[in-house]
C-alpha cells in the first residue's frame, strides 16, 4: 500500500500546494495575473513542443533511412518485381485450371437445359 498510495498522496498534495501558492500569489492585492498567465501558457505549450521535437527527430531519421535505402533498393525492387510478375502468371494459370472443371460442368448443364427447353417447347 505504501508503494502505491504514498507517492500518489504526496504528488496530489504537491499539486494542491502549488495551486494554492499560485492562487495566493496571483490573486492577492498587487498580484500580476498577466505574468502568471504567461507562465501557465509556457507550461501548457512545453509538452506539445517536446512531443513535436521527438516526432520531428523520428521523421528526420525515417527520411535519412529512406534516402540511404533508395541507393540500394532500385536494383532489388526490380528483381522482386520480376519475381512477382512470374508468380502472378503462375497464380493466374493455377486459378484458371482450378475453375475450368466448374465452368465446363456449368456449361454442360446449360446445354442440357437448353436441349430440354427445345424438346419440351416443341
Amino acid at each position: 500500500m505504501t508503494q502505491v498510495i504514498l507517492p500518489v498522496m504526496l504528488g496530489s498534495l504537491l499539486v494542491i500546494g502549488m495551486i494554492v501558492l499560485i492562487s495566493i500569489a496571483t490573486f492577492k492585492a498587487g498580484g500580476d495575473v498577466g505574468h502568471w498567465a504567461a507562465i501557465s501558457t509556457i507550461w501548457i505549450v512545453l509538452p506539445i513542443i517536446i512531443v513535436g521535437l521527438i516526432f520531428l527527430a523520428v521523421l528526420i531519421g525515417f527520411i535519412y533511412l529512406l534516402s540511404r535505402a533508395l541507393g540500394v533498393l532500385p536494383r532489388y525492387t526490380g528483381i522482386a518485381q520480376d519475381y512477382v510478375y512470374k508468380a502472378r502468371a503462375y497464380l493466374l494459370r493455377a486459378a484458371d485450371l482450378a475453375v475450368r472443371p466448374v465452368i465446363a460442368f456449368n456449361g454442360g448443364l446449360e446445354h442440357i437445359k437448353a436441349f430440354i427447353r427445345r424438346i419440351s417447347g416443341s
